[in-house]
Parts: C-alpha cells; structure tokens; sequence
C-alpha cells in the first residue's frame, strides 16, 4: 500500500494511492486527519480496508505532494553509513552510527523545489532511504526492530556544504529550509519485508551521480532502529534518514553542486522516483 500526504484546494489531506488515484483517507477519518496521526491510532489496516472498498477521489494531478510525514516528531539523519561514502570523505568508519538531527521545516515534498539558499552555492545532493517509524518503543531489540516500522519512501538529504564545513558538527547545513526532499509515498513493510533488498540511484538533470543497494549499509536498519530507540523514545511518524552512497557532488573532481533549473531524482527500487526541481532562493 502506497500512502501520500498532500494539497489540494488549499487543504492538507493523506490517502491511498490507487491506479486510478487517490482515496482519500482523513476525510474518512476523523480520528486520524493526518497520517502522522493514523500511524499514532495504529490505522494503517482500516486505511487498507477504505482503500479496497472505495473508489478514487481524484487524480495523483491534481494534488501537490507534501513531505510523505510533514510533521514528524523526530527526523534522524544518519552520516558515513557507506564504506565509499566514507572512503571519499576520507574518515574512517566509526563503532556508533553518526546521528545529527533535521527539522520538519527543512523538508519539501515529491515535485516541489528544493531551495538553493542565497547564502551558498554548494547545495549537495545525497539520496538516502527513509524509514518510517509506525511503533514507538524505547530500547528495541534489534531482532524485533522491523516491527516497528511502518514503511519506507525516498529522501534527498540536501546538504549546503560550505555551512557543513562551518564546525565539526552537521547540523547548521543540514536543514536549510526546504533542502530535505521526502516523497514522493510510503511504501508499506508489508510489501517490503527486508529493506536490506533495494537499489539506490541518484541522477542530476537524467545523470546517474549515486548508485548502491541497501545491503551495503554499514549500520543496517535494524541496528539504527535498536541504538536510536536507546537514546530516546521513537513515536510513530518518525523518520529515519538511513544515509547516503558514494558520489556526492563536493567530493567530485571538479565538484558538482546543484544549480537553479536542475532537476534531482532519487529512485529506489520497490519504492519509486523522487523527484525534485531545483530553485535559486529569490
């Protein structure tokens, strides 16, 4: 089941994404007018019985997509957590994940611009796998950590490097308003049991930048969910951002940052595409 949260007519909304379009699920549900909200209320089966018995409401054209979550609780952003990506940067691989935080402003939805900041020209891309936190819970076992899960969709982890650069900690160029492409839907965990099983790619105006699979990830998704939930509790709607492949643009010879007119799209396998103009802020 694919789940989209969205605009139209100038009204938040969330559905289910149907070959014919979309059903709309918070106005048939009151209990749950967001999605953050239907993962809370435990919903994600009585949205798939709506879906099954109602006919589309409209067309995917006649939205505009939101952040898959707008308003996550959490977004935890994970750095270095591929060997080649570690490589380029020329760190070493650390025992604990690198964790740093984004904000929920940051974020912009499947189609909407990516902003390139006025204060910089070094606006990166960094395809990422995000997992969707449907079970909260402190100190999860690893063995049981995919149960927590709600789904996955893609993230572009935009990152404005020179701001990155400006200390050693991530966060100042991390989360630049509306730098952190997320969309363009959730994919249930029903449909994909193992996220250790999908390819990653990355294109910049149709070229390839990034290209991986998930099992190539140094702290897997199980062990994220287990060492995160440690530090504090993780809510339904939180969002894991799972970390970027080799490629990136400022650790390219000569570096490739992302301009006004370019177009991003980050695809990943059982998922979908990403996608996401580029936009100089005025």
């Amino acid at each position: 089941m694919k789940l989209v949260s969205y605009r139209r007519n100038g009204a938040a909304g969330y559905g289910v994404v149907k070959d014919d379009g979309i059903v709309d699920i918070g106005s048939r549900l009151s209990s749950a007018p967001t999605l953050r909200a239907l993962l809370e209320t435990d919903g994600l089966e009585k949205a798939r019985e709506l879906a099954s018995t109602s006919d589309a409401d409209f067309a995917l054209s006649e939205i505009t997509f939101d952040p898959v979550i707008p308003d996550p609780a959490k977004i935890v952003c994970i750095g270095l957590n591929y060997h080649d990506h570690v490589q380029e940067t020329g760190r070493e691989v650390t025992p604990y994940p690198t964790l740093f935080p984004r904000y929920p402003a940051s974020q912009c939805g499947h189609q909407q611009p990516m902003i390139k900041p006025r204060e910089s020209d070094k606006l990166d891309y960094e395809g990422e796998l995000a997992v969707i936190i449907g079970k909260g819970g402190r100190r999860i076992a690893k063995d049981a950590a995919l149960g927590h899960v709600a789904g996955y969709s893609c993230y572009n982890d935009g990152s404005v490097r020179d701001w990155q650069g400006h200390t050693s900690q991530f966060m100042a160029g991390k989360t630049f308003v509306g730098t952190g492409g997320f969309g363009p839907w959730m994919v249930t965990a029903d449909e994909i049991p193992d996220p250790s099983t999908m390819s990653l790619t990355t294109r910049l105006n149709g070229e390839v930048m990034q290209e991986s699979t998930t099992d190539l990830l140094i702290t897997p998704i199980p062990d994220l969910i287990a060492y995160i939930s440690t530090i504090l509790p993780l809510e339904p709607g939180d969002v894991i951002v799972s970390g970027t492949p080799g490629g990136v643009g400022f650790k390219r010879k000569p570096p490739v940052y992302m301009k006004d007119g370019d177009t991003v799209e980050i695809e990943i396998s059982k998922i979908g595409t990403l996608v996401n103009p580029v936009v100089a802020e005025r």
